[in-house]
């Protein structure tokens, strides 16, 4: 699977972007439920007040406060007069900020430019006395208060006592009876969480404002729509990164899929025929099309998965242990325990079946070509439902392993989403006592359950790419196995040119041969001289080993005894493209290409001459068919040539060659399917154009070889034979017997005699 993505260096620009943007987007969503956190605890429980630190506040309670603290230098020097004159900018936006018009700035105090370190040290100081104060002033508490100070006073000063301010009343009363009450509230604060604490004294500051005569309403609908703002913008971030990322990553998988079919088809294009038997032509198109298919959806959700899941994982544990209250930290282990468990019993049952889908794949496809290709040869023995059988018994197979796969993945999701579903009612259920007992607040509980679920999502993420991975690795694996298969063919890294003074000439020196893993040799000891100017035909019985000799001239295969010559060099020592262009090589069964007759004719050279064309199918003989036709040379040729007949394919595939006038034509029997008289023509015609060319001529037919320069015997891979049409018929008995086969003795005495 490495193997296969080093084939992303073309686009490693996306893919630092894309990280980036994962990187982007994962650090947004773990922010996200930081201000939901916010907006419940702060913006509603705490009406917009985010600190236990008052912007403003009254002489009255900060007199207050300083009587249950002995920090009263230290608070009183983070204040100023709000009637001062050496009030900073930012001190006169804060009063404008909080306070009407007509607002009383002798009374109150208002907070310095203070740092967030000094801001926080401050909040420190102050929750204990804030809370000791507010408590204190509650109706009850301010009740109890002036009765244990009435108790010591006359009936003639009581209408004055019950007059005054809980702060004169505190005055004024025993040191140890305040110090008494300060105790006992003290030992309550001291048995809150420190979350509870801020709470208790950020809602208090809600009263010291009230106080100061400030609309909390608007702070509280201020801080809420601030947030949301922000939480809109963070969320517009991630939306923006998540839909830039699924187009680069779609885009990267696409280019890396082009660049995988590009290497597999090149890597094919240079296979020589060993390798072609190798790997069948249906593994070969299932590898480029639905191995690569594979590459490129894994690709689409890779980089989400192996980026984004685990900074969201490993993220949101950490937020979890660290800003939200750990106590439930251990639902959120369980449920990844939980997950973990399905995930790889899942796999344990379903992988072995992912090896095999592919291989499945090959054989549905090997029988479908099969039956299709030979369609004709099935309605002609009536055997129609012997092959539905064959075709339904591969696909009943890569069915039944598909639901299988299928089935076990489906159970997945369900299981999944059962965790998940069950994690967040443990989590309410847990985190619901906690807050009845004030162990933690609602906006801390909401921010766990979203970061349990980001946790459980990214493990989701990653349950589902290792779906895909297994099957996407069987087909990473045979790609490469098709990419990294060297042809057994290829040129030297010096090659040598053409020998000018022996153009077209082709020497076989003791040429051997054997098929790749064959016991015996195919052909042995093949000697023989074709030369220009001269046609040089081989005969000989069925399996006698006449198209493996000139498959052997275009280096479809290497000899693997002695030599083959052509134009004076070696063609191991040739490029493959210097060598075949000079070859025009009819193949046994004529091969078109789909498009039209033109293009077809001008395979070698579209851009060749309209003149140079009608030439080469007058001289194939095929000018009369393709003038009966409606678009005549514009008539679509569809795929494979199935529109037109044998005889049309090969006087086609004649004239492609003719057309591309290369210094050697090789004619692979490919006269077979011409009748005698269109056969007779056709070869007087193309002796005329090729009078100065090397014709090499493999024949079933005694009469397309009759005036051939040079006839070789081949029999059982060896030669037994070689001269004209008269020398063989006295002196050999193999071509005699072969041409007794096709002529009488009087019909071959009469084209000897007439020519």
């Amino acid at each position: 699977m490495f193997k296969v993505l080093k084939n992303l260096k073309q686009s490693w620009i996306s893919v630092i972007v894309i990280i980036a943007l994962l990187c982007l987007q994962a650090a947004v969503d773990l922010e996200l439920p930081n201000y939901t956190s916010r907006i419940v605890n702060e913006g509603i429980q705490a009406g917009g007040i985010e600190d236990s630190v008052p912007e403003i506040i009254t002489k009255n309670d900060m007199n207050i406060i300083l009587l249950f603290t002995d920090n009263d230098d230290e608070i009183l020097g983070k204040y100023t007069s709000a009637n001062s004159d050496n009030l900073s900018k930012k001190q006169e936006k804060t009063l404008d900020k909080y306070l009407e018009e007509d607002s009383k700035l002798s009374e109150l105090f208002v907070i310095n430019d203070l740092n967030q370190e000094e801001r926080n040290k401050l909040a420190e100081i102050l929750i204990e006395p804030i809370i000791i104060s507010q408590s204190i002033q509650n109706e009850e508490m301010s009740g109890q208060l002036k009765e244990r100070l009435l108790l010591n006073v006359s009936e003639e000063l009581k209408p004055t006592f019950e007059e005054m301010s809980i702060s004169e009343i505190i005055q004024l009363m025993p040191e140890e009876s305040v110090s008494q009450i300060t105790q006992e509230i003290t030992n309550q604060i001291d048995q809150m969480q420190d979350s509870i604490k801020e709470q208790a004294a950020v809602s208090y500051v809600k009263k010291i404002y009230m106080n100061a005569e400030v609309d909390t309403d608007k702070i509280q609908m201020d801080y809420i729509m601030l947030t949301g703002i922000k939480m809109l913008g963070l969320a517009f971030v991630s939306m923006a990164s998540g839909i830039t990322i699924m187009m680069l990553s779609s885009r990267v998988a696409a280019r890396l899929a082009r660049t995988l079919r590009e290497k597999v088809f090149n890597r094919v294009l240079s296979f020589s025929n060993k390798e072609l038997r190798e790997f069948s032509t249906a593994s070969l198109i299932t590898r480029s099309t639905n191995d690569v298919q594979q590459i490129q959806q894994l690709m689409s959700m890779l980089f989400r998965t192996v980026v984004y899941a685990p900074i969201i994982g490993i993220g949101g544990i950490i937020k979890v242990l660290t800003q939200s209250n750990s106590s439930m930290a251990w639902i959120v282990g369980l449920a990844v325990i939980a997950i973990l468990i399905t995930v790889a019993t899942l796999f344990a049952i379903a992988i072995p079946k992912f090896k095999k889908l592919q291989d499945l794949v090959d054989k549905l496809n090997k029988v479908s070509r099969e039956i299709l290709t030979g369609l004709p040869v099935i309605r002609a023995f009536h055997t129609e439902s012997k092959e539905e059988n064959r075709f339904d018994d591969a696909n009943k197979d890569l069915m039944k392993a598909n639901i299988f796969v299928n089935r076990a993945m489906s159970i997945m999701m369900p299981m999944l989403m059962l965790i998940m579903n069950g994690v967040s009612i443990l989590i309410i259920w847990v985190g619901g006592h906690n807050v009845d007992q004030g162990i933690m607040q609602v906006g801390d509980m909401l921010a766990f359950i979203q970061y349990a679920m980001q946790i459980v999502m990214s493990f989701l993420m990653i349950s589902m790419i290792s779906i895909m991975l297994p099957r996407a690795s069987v087909s990473a694996n045979r790609i490469m196995e098709v990419i990294e298969t060297e042809p057994s063919i290829k040129d030297k890294k010096e090659t040598k040119k053409l020998d000018p003074s022996k153009k077209g000439l082709v020497e076989f020196k003791n040429v051997s041969f054997r098929y790749p893993d064959a016991d015996t040799e195919i052909l042995e000891d093949i000697n023989f001289t074709a030369e220009p100017g001269k046609t040089t035909a081989i005969i000989g019985s069925t399996g006698s080993g006449k198209s493996t000799v000139v498959n052997l001239i275009p280096r479809f295969y290497d000899v693997t005894g002695g030599e083959l010559l052509v134009d004076g060099v070696n063609v191991k020592d040739l490029s493959q493209k210097e060598l075949r262009d000079i070859i025009g090589f009819v193949p046994q069964k004529g091969v078109l290409f789909s498009g039209t007759i033109e293009s077809n004719i001008k395979y070698s050279d579209e851009n060749m001459s309209d003149e140079k064309m009608l030439e080469a199918a007058e001289i194939a003989q095929a000018t009369e068919f393709i003038d009966a036709k409606p678009d005549k040379y514009k008539s679509e040729i569809a795929q494979g040539g199935n529109n037109v007949s044998g005889g049309q394919k090969q006087r086609l595939s004649i004239a492609r060659a003719i057309a591309k006038d290369p210094e050697i034509f090789v004619f692979d029997d490919s006269f077979s399917a011409l009748d005698f008289k269109t056969d007779a023509t056709l070869r007087e015609a193309l002796a005329k154009r090729t009078k100065n060319k090397t014709s090499i001529i493999v024949a079933q037919r005694i009469s397309t070889i009759l005036n051939a320069d040079k006839i070789i015997v081949l029999d059982d891979g060896k030669i037994v034979g070689q001269g004209t049409h008269e020398e063989l018929m006295k002196d050999n008995e193999t071509y005699r017997q072969i041409a007794l086969s096709q002529l009488s003795e009087d019909e071959l005495n009469k084209r000897e005699g007439g020519e």
